[in-house]
């Protein structure tokens, strides 16, 4: 929602909006021009020309119901997107894991290569201090969330899928073949002169392969008949390199200043994106290098006296595996902090995530981040999760409630050569902040 803001904002647009809190982004948008209310009354639309809402937003909110009672033009956040992606060359990101990444790694390629993108990305990307701009160039580069079918609005020039998961599935009846054929649709919805850019390592993505009628250019590691792959990994201390090929032919090397092996997917989707785009492997090459992340993707909060502080979106076994493999490039004992967010993910994927910990050297698992009018799940709780990543994965998993609780623990037990990783799409962050800012 703040980046479709900030983006209407730079192209003229007089922006109203309102959020429950100020926060960093609220604030960064009122030092841009927009009025910003905190709370929802319902003389906060009188005036608009069109009102946009996200998925968090109850059809009861008195702004939406004012809305529709003056007759001013609703839209859901996706639809107002895909006003701006649809009318240039769309590169919608879609996937389980890695959009915001590499999302971010293709905006920041395509302005340090002078394209003068306009982007619109669910992270700050770190070297430009913002998740948004309008650009004057032909390219909008956008995330396309699959979590609640928004992503079927787009009709993109590029559509990526990193990779297909069993998530959000209470958006689909509980039934995976159901996301899966959605994933389809959006391929099928790209433009003729389009490409489907898609991780040919991912089974899933695989077996919906067949079923996509546009043009198709696959990239793996592991999957050697993949028209692009990376070869040469060399994962390091939050830093990585690999060689890059198409058809068998190398390309050059790419170096990245962000760990794991997931960052090289990531990386290899972003190339074949910008070649796509008209940009040489050079220019590529030497752009990617000085991609930092993006906030809250294996961010670094502090350094000290051989203590690091990590913090990681990381919200799902998948990611949380990959996160924990990135942070043990760095040699230090880790001590993983996870916040399980939303009680019907966490009934979902309960196996899994007891299955995700395993290289960890100590795991500490805090209550379960619900968003407001979540019911809760009988028999869903983080006590019951500690339980089971201690039978499957990690005997040193333990149950602390609160963040005040983590935090407490931590300061009396970190030690030098510890690296403290907090992990999740909630608040738990806030005990990385502060545990830095202690340091």
């Amino acid at each position: 929602m703040s980046a479709i803001a900030r983006v209407m904002l730079e192209m003229g647009y007089k922006i109203t909006g309102s959020d429950v809190a100020s926060q960093e982004l609220t604030e960064k948008l009122a030092a841009k021009g927009a009025k910003i209310y905190i709370g929802h009354t319902a003389e906060q639309v009188h005036g608009a020309d069109l009102v946009v809402y996200s998925t968090a937003l109850p059809k009861d909110n008195v702004e939406r119901v004012e809305a529709e009672h003056l007759n001013i033009p609703i839209l859901h956040r996706s639809q107002m997107l895909a006003r701006l992606l649809n009318e240039r060359k769309g590169v919608a990101v879609a996937g389980a894991h890695g959009k915001t990444t590499t999302s971010s790694m293709i905006a920041l390629v395509m302005e340090e290569c002078g394209i003068d993108p306009t982007y619109i990305i669910g992270g700050e990307i770190m070297n430009v201090g913002t998740n948004a701009k309008a650009g004057k160039g032909d390219f909008v580069v956008a995330e396309a969330d699959e979590s609640d079918g928004s992503f079927l609005q787009y009709h993109p020039w590029l559509g990526i899928v990193t990779n297909i998961e069993a998530d959000h599935l209470e958006n689909y009846d509980g039934d995976f073949e159901k996301l899966k054929k959605a994933y389809v649709q959006f391929l099928n919805q790209i433009r003729e002169d389009g490409t489907a850019v898609v991780c040919a390592d991912d089974d899933n993505i695989q077996a919906i392969i067949p079923g996509i009628r546009c043009q198709v250019a696959t990239y793996g590691i592991d999957a050697k008949d993949a028209e692009y792959t990376a070869t040469d990994l060399a994962l390091g201390d939050r830093q990585v390199s690999f060689t890059m090929n198409h058809k068998g032919e190398p390309l050059g090397t790419v170096q990245l200043s962000v760990p794991g092996r997931h960052n090289v997917y990531n990386a290899m989707a972003t190339v074949i994106s910008c070649l796509k785009a008209g940009i040489s492997f050079e220019q590529i090459a030497g752009a990617i290098s000085k991609f930092h992340g993006a906030k809250r993707r294996f961010q670094v909060l502090g350094e000290k006296d051989d203590i690091l502080i990590i913090d990681d979106y990381a919200h799902h076994p998948t990611e949380i595996e990959a996160t924990i493999s990135a942070a043990k490039a760095t040699g230090k004992r880790i001590i993983a902090v996870f916040q399980p967010q939303r009680y019907s993910r966490t009934f979902f994927l309960l196996d899994a995530f007891s299955r995700a910990f395993g290289d960890a050297d100590e795991v500490i698992i805090t209550d379960i981040y619900s968003p407001a009018g979540e019911k809760q799940i009988e028999g869903v709780h983080s006590a019951k999760l500690v339980e089971l990543i201690v039978q499957n994965s990690n005997s040193g998993a333990r149950y602390l409630p609160t963040k005040e609780d983590v935090l407490a623990d931590l300061k009396q037990r970190i030690k030098p050569g510890t690296l403290v990783l907090t992990m999740g799409a909630g608040d738990i962050w806030k005990v990385g902040y502060q545990l830095a800012k202690e340091l």
